[in-house]
């Protein structure tokens, strides 16, 4: 065969190497599914509730798109990250979860919980922070770098007359107060509580007291502690007919309470989770890894959000495509939002609490920090589900269906 080569490179030097030149082309285009796609240059940014999934049913349609997505051997054709809002689980439980409804196996670092950006707060690390949420919180926030951790029952525990809502929860007799509680140096909000009222008290004691709730102060500090809060949707889709309370509902109880008292804002020292440009920044860069890591050396100029929520998902992605309008501090260009109709939004059914878009009066759902631009609730597309936004995006990339 060497010989062969040597003969045909001296009588047809010119058509042997375009001979290797197309050799070379095929093999770097083998990975894809029938070997007819180059390596992608695209990604996709996955909502999970109501988009993959309706509380604990996978809806149809997403299986239907991952049979589009998956090669033969079960494996991403593209680069894919799951962002979700949510955040009363471990990134390892919600990478296995998500592979035991998609049918294929989802790493962790394919998941971003509304609260994995944190881990760039490292000047917040090693303060000792109150820690609310539910779930594995404590895991959760040590995992996101945070080293010196206090739990709201913790508190309640260590200042029993701070709880006075719940009769039954009361102490019985008055017990002695504590001065060894070291001060609390700033709060933490991974995710909605599940006894709203004993959150928001403590975390309102321990805003006005500096971080000592025990004791009292004339006047509250201002500025307060440093808060930091993840997940501000107001509301999400699970299996009711109706959309149900989020983080963003305790955050606005949060605020309006602290405003009451006060007479001032509550002031977030850090916001993450949809729509923030931290939450979009921090995927692309996961997707930039795992198209590294398999091996796809072109770079991912292109992102499609798909989500089912105006407000945070589409909110965001018209955002962050803004944003890279402007400043392109990696290699995407675009990010172009699809809003689909499985979930918080739903064309065919509107309800007076998820107003037609761009309705006249429609009020606004958002966190007050991200502001009111109508023209960002626009979604560049509007599909059925996700087997549809799969097909839109594989159309427009000249992928075959």
């Amino acid at each position: 065969m060497a010989a062969l080569g040597e003969a045909a490179a001296r009588w047809a030097p010119g058509l042997w190497r375009r001979a290797v030149r197309t050799a070379a082309w095929l093999r770097g285009r083998r990975f894809a599914s029938g070997g007819t796609q180059s390596p992608p240059t695209f990604g996709l940014l996955l909502d999970i509730d109501g988009v993959l999934v309706r509380g604990h049913q996978v809806i149809p349609a997403a299986q239907e798109a991952f049979r589009r997505l998956l090669d033969p051997q079960g494996q991403l054709r593209v680069p894919v990250v799951f962002v979700t809002n949510a955040g009363n689980i471990s990134q390892c439980s919600k990478a296995e979860e998500l592979s035991a409804q998609l049918g294929f196996q989802v790493e962790p670092d394919q998941v971003i919980l509304s609260h994995s950006p944190m881990k760039l707060f490292s000047q917040h690390h090693d303060r000792r922070m109150l820690v609310s949420g539910q779930g594995p919180l404590v895991e959760n926030a040590r995992a996101l770098g945070f080293k010196h951790l206090v739990t709201v029952d913790e508190l309640r525990a260590a200042f029993p007359v701070l709880d006075m809502v719940d009769l039954q929860r009361r102490p019985k007799t008055t017990p002695l107060p504590r001065s060894d509680f070291p001060a609390i140096e700033g709060v933490l909000l991974l995710g909605e509580p599940v006894r709203w009222e004993t959150s928001l008290q403590l975390i309102t004691d321990v805003l006005l007291s500096d971080g000592n709730p025990g004791t009292g102060l004339a006047t509250a500090p201002y500025p307060h502690l440093p808060v930091l809060a993840s997940n501000t949707d107001l509301l999400w889709m699970a299996e009711a007919k109706m959309p149900r309370f989020g983080h963003g509902t305790f955050l606005l109880c949060l605020e309006a309470i602290y405003r009451k008292l006060t007479g001032r804002e509550l002031c977030y020292s850090g916001l993450t989770g949809k729509p923030s440009l931290l939450t979009y920044r921090y995927a692309e860069g996961l997707l930039a890894r795992q198209a590294a890591r398999r091996g796809w050396a072109a770079p991912i100029r292109s992102l499609y959000a798909v989500g089912d929520n105006p407000m945070s998902d589409v909110y965001g992605a018209n955002l962050f495509h803004q944003h890279l309008q402007t400043q392109q501090e990696g290699a995407a260009r675009s990010c172009a939002s699809i809003l689909v109709c499985t979930g918080v939004y739903g064309p065919q059914a509107p309800s007076p609490t998820v107003p037609a878009l761009g309705s006249e009066g429609s009020p606004f759902h958002g966190h007050r920090d991200f502001g009111f631009r109508p023209e960002l609730l626009q979604a560049a597309h509007v599909v059925s589900d996700l087997h549809e936004a799969v097909q839109l995006v594989l159309r427009k990339e000249g992928w075959a269906l």
